[in-house]
């Protein structure tokens, strides 16, 4: 399994709206080392983000929080996409990096994470990882997939020139079951 989990009880340190508690699964693919820099990394990010966004105001909206997890995640994933390219073809770091081509730029993970406050519950994905409350023994979805046959993904992937092709399902170029990873492009 190339997964992590992130638990960081209380990680808004001086937050005047109580505490928040972050929770994160991210599923790697090609490699662990995108899912492990999520587990290590993402919380920080959010939170580097969230103090920005909060600046100078009382508590933060829910607009301000979907900003929040935007930043954050796309900060992650700039962190995964230079670290794959500027690694050196020197001593390997994973598993990889052992392929012949090296292929850490092929490397990603999904991810789902969910910060849980005295008044909401805000969740954030990227790919085809998802959350689901349960109430009263009924599920009920709080995210919604990446997935390469939604119409506005397959024409973000037709925009970007990638193609999707039907192969055992809708996959980015034959490969991909999923639209959108931290770490990939």
């Amino acid at each position: 399994m190339e997964d992590a989990v992130s638990i960081r009880p209380d990680f808004l340190p001086g937050s005047n709206s109580g505490k928040h508690h972050f929770f994160g699964v991210f599923d790697g693919h090609g490699c662990s080392h995108v899912a492990k820099m999520c587990q290590d990394r993402m919380h920080e990010l959010v939170v580097d983000a969230y103090k920005k966004a909060v600046s100078g105001k009382e508590a933060p909206a829910a607009p301000v929080w979907k900003e929040v997890m935007e930043k954050g995640f796309a900060r992650m994933d700039g962190e995964a996409t230079s670290w794959a390219a500027s690694r050196s073809r020197g001593e390997p770091a994973c598993r990889c990096e052992l392929q012949t081509p090296a292929r850490c730029d092929h490397v990603g993970s999904t991810a789902v994470v969910a910060v849980v406050g005295p008044n909401r519950v805000v969740v954030a994905n990227s790919g085809d990882s998802r959350a689901v409350l349960c109430r009263a023994g009924v599920p009920v979805p709080l995210s919604v997939d990446h997935k390469p046959d939604r119409p506005d993904e397959l024409e973000r992937i037709q925009a970007a020139g990638g193609r999707v092709i039907y192969w055992d399902g809708a996959r980015v170029l034959g490969v991909l079951a999923m639209s959108r990873a931290i770490g990939k492009h």
